[in-house]
């Protein structure tokens, strides 16, 4: 009797082990759990809650529009990381990152050497990013009804400060005898220094009164808009964003083909000579030593394409892209 009530208590023993791994097993199936009784899942989350340490960016205001996106998307998967973006133009953002203000310095033009030297003497490193490409758009207000298309010759009669040409006329005798005036970006903007470079050819710009600066590409907008007698540029982004109120003029490079910027001719090349890249220059000694830069670095190449897309501009290939976040995480030593 004793026997058979020992082997009913093994058997009952048995029973409950079993009951309980299987218990565990719908456990495990369900989420694995560490010692504080969260899952992975859950941990992901954490994680990437607890990334947090700030970003300060500036520069371009033509790249402007691509990381408002980009730093708005990221802020709503991290939103402990503290971002700072402004836009001084591509000169201005240079004068900080090549002293180390800043993390990162956008650009619509590449930096230069003189730039390159101060960022050496102050031991700064800094790595070019290409983020998208821009047709930089010359346009007048939709009011203005004798003009659609312009010579890179017409340009320069109208820009360059040598020239004499005051009025529409002066260019062109079948336009109006009325003064132009002009809207262009400031002297600290990319977007002038490549103007400059491929229209006037390092050559000064005229100045007076009929000559707006600024490097807020929404009052060149502005300006424009509501003046059939002016005509500016900047990039392609701003006039997506404004062509209910403005008219791109086709380019003529001097074959007699105006060409107007497209996403199709900025990307093949046929839009010239206002094509043109958009960078962004990365801090190497934040990428190595600020997690959080190293991160929206990498979201930023991870999702440039669309960011630029949606705001006008023209994305690159992919793989340009990725053989950049290659490098990135070759230097991060990641």
């Amino acid at each position: 009797m004793k026997k058979s009530k020992l082997l009913a208590m093994f058997a009952l023993l048995l029973f409950t082990v079993g009951l309980l791994a299987a218990c565990g097993s719908g456990a495990e199936e369900e989420g694995e759990t560490n010692s504080e009784g969260n899952t992975e899942e859950e941990n992901s989350a954490e994680a990437s809650e607890e990334l947090s340490g700030s970003v300060a960016i500036d520069g371009s205001s033509t790249v402007f529009p691509i990381m408002e996106g980009l730093t708005y998307q990221y802020n709503q998967e991290k939103p402990n990381v503290e971002i700072t973006l402004n836009s001084s133009g591509s000169g201005g953002g240079f004068k900080k990152s090549t002293v180390g203000e800043i993390d990162l310095s956008n650009a619509s033009r590449p930096i230069k050497e003189e730039e390159i030297a101060i960022a050496e003497e102050n031991s700064i490193e800094l790595k070019e990013l290409e983020v998208a490409k821009d047709g930089l758009s010359v346009v007048v207000s939709k009011e203005n009804d004798f003009i659609e298309n312009i010579t890179v010759d017409q340009l320069k009669e109208i820009f360059l400060a040598d020239n004499e040409s005051t009025k529409w006329s002066d260019i062109n005798p079948e336009w109006p005898e009325e003064t132009i005036n002009i809207y262009s970006p400031g002297h600290d903007s990319g977007t002038f220094d490549y103007f400059n470079e491929v229209i006037l050819e390092e050559n000064p710009m005229k100045e007076g009164d009929n000559v707006t600066l600024s490097e807020d590409d929404n009052t060149l907008v502005t300006g424009i808009e509501s003046d059939p007698y002016a005509i500016g540029y900047f990039g392609y982004a701003y006039y997506i964003a404004n062509e209910d109120k403005l008219k791109v003029l086709g380019i003529d490079s001097g074959d007699g083909n105006p060409v107007k910027p497209t996403a199709e001719t900025v990307q093949d090349g046929t839009y010239t000579p206002l094509s043109r890249p958009l960078f962004t220059y990365v801090n190497v000694a934040s990428l190595k030593e600020k997690p959080q830069v190293y991160d929206f670095v990498t979201y930023t190449l991870e999702n440039a394409a669309s960011a630029a897309e949606e705001v006008g501009y023209v994305a690159l290939p992919e793989d340009k892209y990725q053989s950049q976040l290659d490098e990135i995480k070759s230097l991060a030593g990641k």
